[in-house]
């Protein structure tokens, strides 16, 4: 009896997350002052597939948009997971930069919340370091965006 008891108060089913969605996101504070990032500047029409199995979900921002992740992180495939609606995705950027001394890279950092076929939720760009001083600007630095996007009815 505890056992089922416990099975009822545990996780839940993890939602299904797999389809073909529209994004729109909405820039918000550019704490890395990013070139080209008006903060409330709008863009539509992203399309991102997601494909899933079981908890485990990859995220890939496809088209122009996509294209232009590949060139700042090396990948434009957001990887983590799904527990119950919430997903958890992560891209670790590959390509690196430099300024003075200081090499870094990006990183993208997205959570999100999904309800029937609607996806919503915040992306976090951050730098990644080689902790040299010409890169106190980008130390601790976060700039985010807000998203939101629907699959077909599923």
């Amino acid at each position: 009896m505890l056992v089922a008891m416990l099975a009822t108060l545990g996780c839940g089913e993890d939602a299904n997350v797999a389809g073909s969605y529209t994004i729109a996101v909405t820039n918000r504070a550019n704490g890395c002052e990013l070139d080209n990032w008006t903060e409330g500047e709008t863009s539509s029409n992203i399309p991102v597939t997601i494909t899933q199995s079981g908890e485990n979900v990859t995220a890939t921002v496809e088209g122009l948009v996509g294209a232009g992740f590949n060139v700042i992180f090396g990948s434009s495939a957001f990887t983590g997971t799904v527990s119950g609606d919430d997903l958890e995705l992560r891209i670790i950027g590959t390509r690196s930069a430099t300024e003075g001394n200081c090499t870094y890279t990006f990183n993208a950092s997205l959570r999100a919340n999904v309800d029937g076929d609607t996806l919503t939720g915040t992306i976090d760009y951050e730098a990644a370091t080689n902790d040299q001083p010409d890169c106190a600007a980008l130390e601790g630095c976060t700039s985010t965006q807000d998203f939101n996007g629907t699959r077909p009815p599923t």
